[in-house]
């Protein structure tokens, strides 16, 4: 549990190093969090209107509170990791020794048809590579791996 909240914790540090299992914690978190709230808006949304959508019910049925309760709880939870999603991942670039600028670079190809495939992939290998060992310009082996001190 201390992975998943560490980022949360280092909220806009944009400096230094970040482990995998950092990263990877925190997208486990976002994913149980965010099933969970989306359970919650589609358990507000009133599906019995959509058995006979002619119906004069189904034409005034409306979202109950659940729905836009779970809602306000996704977008506040979507606003509040967004920035300490953005310094994990420039964190975990450092780890790789690559400057944070990369992340905008990927952003972009991404948005590229045909070439947004091979941009996610690279990216998702990216994350999935250890980080340099020893230390880089970035700061110290957040794994401890490479120290003098280790072998002394």
């Amino acid at each position: 549990m201390n992975w998943m909240l560490l980022p949360l914790r280092r909220y806009a540090e944009f400096s230094g190093r970040s482990r995998r299992m950092e990263f990877w914690m925190f997208q486990l978190l976002n994913i149980i969090v965010m099933v969970v709230l989306l359970l919650i808006v589609f358990g507000g949304i009133p599906w019995e209107a959509f058995a006979d959508p002619e119906s004069l019910e189904a034409q005034a049925a409306q979202p109950g509170a659940l729905f836009w309760g779970g809602l306000g709880l996704l977008m506040i939870w979507a606003l509040g990791t967004f920035i300490p999603a953005l310094a994990l991942t420039v964190r975990r670039l450092h780890d790789r020794d690559m400057s944070g600028w990369w992340y905008l670079g990927f952003i972009v190809a991404s948005m590229i048809p045909l070439i947004n495939i091979i941009a996610s992939i690279a990216f998702l290998v990216i994350m999935v590579l250890p980080g340099t060992p020893g230390e880089n310009r970035f700061g110290h082996d957040p794994l401890g791996q490479g120290d003098a001190e280790a072998f002394a």
